[in-house]
């Protein structure tokens, strides 16, 4: 396996979102997530701009490799290290189709498809990569392959910590909380993220510690921000995205953490389809992404629940509750 290191010069920090996604906010990105929720324009990306889309002579694949876009340092979704599920699944794609695999690097932060799917080579006419592992459903700046997974935000906190969060299993859990028990408790939130209607509507904004999209430190990913806010109490419960949420918990590398997938709402939509995005003129190597989601759906579902990624299915219920360290 090739893996080429690009550097660029991107804003620090993440879409965590994960990844800046739709209305609302979903990690937005990978990691990392952002807002999900209807297909929204990429960080730093204009508004309502669709990149022309010049089509590769080659065509992506006709020399039996496959090129992906990744961010460096966004666990659980990818890492330079190949540690995360969108690695994973792309090495999976990768061995189905008899190809190898070739990472471009780029933080997923602003200019991200920009330098990234839509950017050739330096005197080439060959595009750095071909493929973005993880967008969400029916975005904008690419063309979107069939959702590869379904998941939702959720809340997460530490176990036995004496704050009354032990049982709690949704967001009428954290209001049924004694009133002076719910005043101490601090809410970690990302900005833009679809609970800060909720937030507001309990009034419970003054207790957020509110963390940027865009940290400003590219060594460091959401899902290491909350974990170590959750273990040194600067926080009490954080909501994040699934995947970010069910990773720190199934990690639990310092102290034990519980993750909450949370259901959509009337006016509150929390859980977002995650597809695969290819360049527009690119058809028929989306159809062939497509193909081997389908074929590998099953495979993709076994390592997204190796990084305790909530699931849902189609209507929004959870998918398998796997019994697992770090789920309540």
């Amino acid at each position: 396996m090739r893996s080429r290191v690009r550097t660029a010069k991107a804003l620090p920090a993440w879409l965590g979102r994960p990844r800046r996604a739709v209305a609302g906010v979903m990690l937005g990105a990978l990691c990392w997530l952002a807002p999900p929720a209807g297909a929204q324009q990429a960080a730093g990306e204009p508004a309502g701009a669709k990149p022309a889309a010049v089509p590769d002579t080659a065509g992506p694949g006709q020399d039996k490799v496959l090129r992906v876009c990744q961010d460096p340092n966004n666990l659980p979704f990818s890492s330079r290290s190949q540690a995360g599920f969108e690695n994973r699944i792309a090495a999976l794609f990768a061995q189905e189709l008899g190809w190898k695999l070739e990472t471009t690097w780029f933080p997923q932060r602003i200019g991200f498809i920009r330098n990234t799917l839509h950017a050739k080579e330096e005197n080439s006419d060959r595009f750095k990569c071909d493929l973005v592992t993880g967008v969400p459903a029916g975005f904008e700046m690419a063309a979107t392959t069939q959702p590869y997974y379904h998941s939702s935000y959720a809340l997460v906190y530490v176990k036995d910590r004496g704050k009354g969060l032990d049982g709690v299993r949704d967001l009428d859990g954290v209001l049924a909380l004694n009133p002076a028990q719910r005043g101490k408790l601090r809410f970690g939130v990302f900005s833009a993220s679809p609970m800060i209607d909720w937030l507001l509507k309990n009034d419970l904004m003054s207790q957020v510690e509110w963390y940027q999209i865009q940290s400003g430190d590219a060594e460091e990913y959401p899902g290491q921000t909350i974990e170590r806010d959750l273990a040194s109490g600067k926080i009490d419960l954080a909501f994040v995205w699934g995947p970010i949420a069910g990773y720190v918990a199934h990690n639990k590398r310092s102290v034990p953490i519980v993750a909450v997938p949370l259901a959509s709402r009337p006016g509150m939509k929390l859980d977002f389809e995650i597809a695969m995005g290819v360049r527009q003129a690119d058809k028929a190597f989306r159809q062939r992404i497509d193909q081997l989601i389908s074929a590998n759906q099953g495979k993709i579902n076994a390592i997204l629940e190796q990084y305790g990624v909530p699931l849902l299915d189609q209507k929004g219920q959870a998918l398998r509750m796997s019994q697992r360290a770090g789920t309540p």
